[in-house]
């Protein structure tokens, strides 16, 4: 069937995918409409006064690696947008109950110095150091769906640690508790149990960023990323229309008017059923979603208390302690249960960026991995994690905003039972998703662009640019 010759496009909704994909469709001469359902753009990317009057709270993603890595992004003059990006001294630290934490930094040197075990020092260093080093060249491959590479070597050497699961790269490379329970924390970010293949691609991915980009922090908040990206639309004559939810693609979707939607398979579904085969949908409703986030916010009378001093250089803290509580937590939400000692991560944006808070306030951010659809209350959980670390922490709230996964999907339609990654990237997922098609759909003119899509969640704007690739290249 002929695809059709179009000029104008419609992106459905205005995440961070939305609107590359918008941005990377107007600078190829389309007119572009973003239609945004809220009344506030930036999907995943938002920031609201979610406690007290003055403190600021990312609603859902806060600290961004990827931001900084992304080949797209990197190619956008964001910082004349408003964008400032700052870097803490340390991204992370991963503390210990002894008092003492694992720092990890820019240098790959001091970050296994931190490790107190010199074997697991050198191991890590020529872990990292070939990637970091070359993380320019990888980084494009990384973020980009399954083909050729285009440094197929390079890719190879990742590739062969990245298949492993966490735990097996984690006890081979490493002997001891310290750094095997940090790169723990960095692979579970995956939120996959960290007996999967390819969950060592996760830390793999994050180690990576850390030591060439940093993890950083948007000032003003995660809003500033959707608020830059939206500026530089309107600079290319794009449109942003917003309390504009499309109900039925039948709107929007003409000969003329190609559509992409930063949305998930069951919100494609939902306005576009209609139009895709019996196979197509089938494929679309057996989509999993994964484990989902029970986050909570805080506004704080003074910093996080920790007993490691050193965690108030650091971003984010991860919690956890050594790789077996970290892995007992993160295959809870596979088996349907909820981990008496969950691995937190915690950010604490406010001590880089003083316009979070009020002067001398403080603002937390933190979440931990549940079953999709929990109903179970983790609060107490996460407190606790928190208290185990930074003994008199409950003393310092002033209030909390609790987000279980329910919550997280009303606030936005993308995160289905709580799931924040735009799907399980488990290896059934991984590479073909939502379906084989990848961007594609058998309805003319119809893509997704979403973090459903290849290369999957993260701040980064790959899965909007190449949608928008994918739909150009048909227009040729």
């Amino acid at each position: 069937m002929k695809q059709p010759h179009f000029n104008q496009a419609t992106i459905i909704g205005s995440g961070p995918n939305g609107l590359a994909a918008a941005i990377e469709l107007a600078r190829a001469g389309c007119a572009v409409t973003v239609r945004e359902a809220a009344e506030v753009i930036g999907g995943g990317t938002r920031t609201e006064e979610l406690t007290l009057p003055g403190f600021l709270h990312d609603v859902c993603s806060a600290i961004h690696p990827l931001a900084l890595a992304s080949p797209f992004f990197r190619s956008l003059p964001l910082d004349a947008h408003g964008l400032e990006l700052i870097q803490p001294p340390v991204s992370l630290a991963h503390p210990f109950d002894d008092g003492t934490a694992v720092l990890f930094g820019k240098s790959i040197e001091e970050t296994g110095e931190t490790f107190k075990n010199a074997r697991d020092a050198a191991a890590y260093r020529r872990l990292m150091k070939p990637l970091v080093d070359d993380w320019e060249r990888l980084m494009p491959d990384l973020l980009a769906p399954l083909g050729f590479p285009r440094h197929p070597i390079l890719f190879a050497r990742f590739g062969l640690r990245a298949m492993r699961s966490a735990q097996g790269l984690a006890k081979s490379h490493f002997e001891g508790a310290r750094a095997r329970g940090f790169f723990a924390g960095l692979a579970a970010h995956s939120m996959l149990s960290l007996d999967e293949v390819f969950t060592a691609s996760f830390g793999l991915v994050l180690g990576i960023t850390g030591h060439a980009v940093g993890w950083a922090i948007p000032r003003g908040g995660s809003q500033k990323i959707a608020d830059a990206l939206a500026s530089y639309l309107r600079v290319l004559d794009g449109e942003i229309i917003v309390g504009a939810p499309v109900e039925s693609i039948d709107e929007v979707l003409t000969p003329d008017n190609v559509v992409l939607c930063d949305l998930a398979p069951r919100g494609l579904l939902k306005i576009a059923g209609h139009l895709l085969p019996d196979n197509y949908r089938r494929k679309l409703e057996r989509f999993r979603y994964g484990a989902a986030a029970f986050k909570i916010d805080w506004a704080l009378d003074k910093p996080i208390p920790w007993t490691a001093k050193e965690c108030l250089r650091a971003g984010t803290v991860h919690l956890g302690c050594t790789l077996e509580e970290i892995a007992v937590s993160e295959s809870a939400p596979a088996l349907g249960t909820h981990p008496e000692k969950p691995y937190v991560l915690v950010a604490q944006q406010s001590l880089f960026d003083s316009t979070r808070a009020p002067e001398g306030k403080h603002t937390g951010w933190a979440y931990c991995h549940v079953p999709n659809n929990s109903t179970f209350d983790m609060t107490e959980r996460i407190e606790n994690q928190i208290e185990r670390f930074a003994p008199g922490f409950r003393d310092c709230i002033l209030a909390r905003s609790v987000m279980p996964p329910l919550k997280l999907e009303q606030h936005n339609a993308n995160l289905v039972g709580g799931n924040i990654s735009g799907g399980s990237a488990d290896i059934r997922q991984l590479f073909l998703r939502p379906t084989r098609h990848l961007y594609s759909t058998p309805a003319r003119g119809l893509y997704i662009c979403s973090s459903s899509t290849p290369p999957g969640g993260g701040v980064h704007g790959m899965c909007g640019y190449y949608a928008a690739r994918a739909a150009l290249k048909v227009n040729r």
